[in-house]
C-alpha cells in the first residue's frame, strides 16, 4: 500500500512538471555540476589530442608551433620598435639643427635693416676726414661701437678690391679700363660694401670692374 503511495506521488510530480534536480540538496546539486564540468574538460582535450593525431602531430609540436608565432610577433615588434626610435632620432637631429639655424639667424632682418647706416656711417667719415672736420674722431668711435656689435652677432664685412671679380659675391655696376694689366677681371672699387653674416653672403657687393 505504502509503495502505491510512492508511485502516485511521483506520478504527480511528473504531471506537475517539476524538475528532478529540485529534489538535490544545494551541496549535492553542486557537486553535480562539478562532475560534468570536469568531464567536459576531459572530453574536449580528448578530442583536441584526437585532432592533433589526425594530423600527424603532438602537444610537443603544437607548443613548438606556438613558441615560434610568439617569437615571431615579437621579432616584429621588435622591428617596429627600432623604426619608431630612428625617427624619432632623427627627428630630435633635425629640430636640434633647425634650432640652431633659428638662432644663428634670428636677427638677420635687423641686421640687414642696419646695413644702409653703415654706409652712411662710411660716407660722413670720408666726408668728414676729406674737410678735417674736428668731429671725425667721434663720429669713428660711434661707427665703430656699432661694427663690434654687429660683429658680435655675426655680421662680417666683405672685402672686394682687389679680389678676382665673382659674380657669386658681387655685382658689377660698370667696367672701366685698367691702369695695370695685372687689374683686368678684378674688382677696382667698391660702391657698397658686401656683408656675411655667419658665414651666409646677406648683401652682395656692388662693385667697380677692370676691363
Amino acid at each position: 500500500m505504502e509503495t502505491n503511495d510512492k508511485k502516485h506521488e511521483e506520478e504527480m510530480n511528473k504531471d506537475n512538471g517539476e524538475n528532478p534536480l529540485d529534489q538535490l540538496s544545494g551541496e549535492e546539486l553542486l557537486n553535480k555540476i562539478d562532475s560534468e564540468t570536469s568531464e567536459g574538460e576531459i572530453h574536449s582535450e580528448k578530442e583536441e589530442e584526437g585532432l592533433l593525431k589526425k594530423f600527424g602531430l603532438s602537444k610537443k609540436d603544437k607548443l613548438k608551433k606556438e613558441n615560434e608565432e610568439l617569437k615571431r610577433q615579437a621579432a616584429e615588434i621588435n622591428d617596429k620598435y627600432l623604426r619608431l626610435y630612428a625617427e624619432f632620432d632623427n627627428f630630435k637631429k633635425r629640430t636640434l639643427k633647425e634650432r640652431i639655424e633659428l638662432i644663428k639667424t634670428a636677427g638677420s632682418e635687423v641686421i640687414y635693416s642696419l646695413l644702409p647706416v653703415l654706409d652712411d656711417f662710411n660716407r660722413a667719415i670720408k666726408q668728414m676726414e676729406a674737410t678735417n672736420d674736428p668731429m671725425t674722431e667721434g663720429v669713428k668711435l660711434i661707427y665703430q661701437k656699432l661694427v663690434t656689435i654687429l660683429e658680435n652677432k655675426g655680421l662680417k664685412a666683405m672685402k672686394s678690391v682687389g679680389e678676382e671679380f665673382n659674380p657669386e659675391l658681387h655685382d658689377a655696376i660698370t667696367e672701366i679700363t685698367a691702369s695695370d694689366e695685372s687689374m683686368k677681371g678684378k674688382v677696382l672699387d667698391e660702391i657698397e660694401t658686401g656683408y656675411y653674416l655667419n658665414d651666409r653672403i646677406i648683401r652682395h657687393a656692388k662693385v667697380v670692374v677692370g676691363k
